[in-house]
């Protein structure tokens, strides 16, 4: 139900009006066709709305956009409210949702600024190409170009032992000792030995750091 002016303290106890009593006296009279009756009402609990929303970690210049929303939104609910003696809670609790936004709002644009790249006006960020560029492939010619010519350098049988285990990640040594007629047991062993002789011919041409 509506509260009507004739529901409010009367003038003789005007004194000792809360600011409770007040925000409901000029929100009723508001309704009765006083458009300024609110006037009164924001001078006085501005300051109040300010601080309320400042509590809540708005900065200075945000709080006063909030506070004049805060009002702005008081105007366009003021006939949803049915009770006058709640407008100053009801302003209160707007504020303080208002100023929650508006913290959100600038924590999640710092967000966005650090996140986002440095070029971004000078058109849209392109990560650099994983593929091998034209260099990569030059020094891999030259790698293997050295590699192979070390390889000549070393006796036939580690030649063909070492070509053999190249040609998979995991040798099955059985297929190599029929293929070379070496005892499985053994091919460790001569492998290790072939890759030192292949290491020191590489040494020896000042190119170790291929291996």
């Amino acid at each position: 139900m509506t509260r009507t002016t004739h529901d409010l303290p009367e003038d003789g106890d005007l004194a000792s009006e809360s600011l409770g009593d007040r925000a409901a006296r000029a929100l009723v009279e508001y309704r009765e066709g006083r458009p300024d009756a609110l006037a009164e009402l924001v001078r006085e609990a501005t300051p109040l709305l300010w601080h309320t929303v400042r509590a809540q970690g708005v900065d200075r210049e945000s709080a006063d956009d909030v506070v004049q929303s805060t009002w702005a939104a008081l105007v366009r609910h003021v006939d949803t409210i049915t009770e006058p003696k709640a407008v100053l809670k009801w302003l209160l609790v707007t504020a303080k949702r208002a100023a929650w936004q508006a913290v959100r709002k600038d924590r999640d644009d710092a967000r966005r600024r650090t996140e986002l790249p440095d070029d971004l006006d000078d058109g849209p960020a392109t990560l650099p190409d994983a593929a091998p560029g034209p260099e990569d492939a030059v020094l891999d010619d030259e790698r293997d170009r050295l590699l192979w010519a070390a390889m000549r350098k070393v006796p036939e049988r580690c030649q063909r032992l070492l070509r053999l285990i190249s040609l998979a990640d995991r040798p099955d040594y059985r297929s190599i000792s029929a293929a070379l007629g070496m005892p499985v047991g053994s091919i460790g062993a001569t492998r290790g030995r072939c890759l030192a002789k292949l290491r020191a011919v590489l040494t020896e041409q000042g190119e170790a750091s291929w291996t």
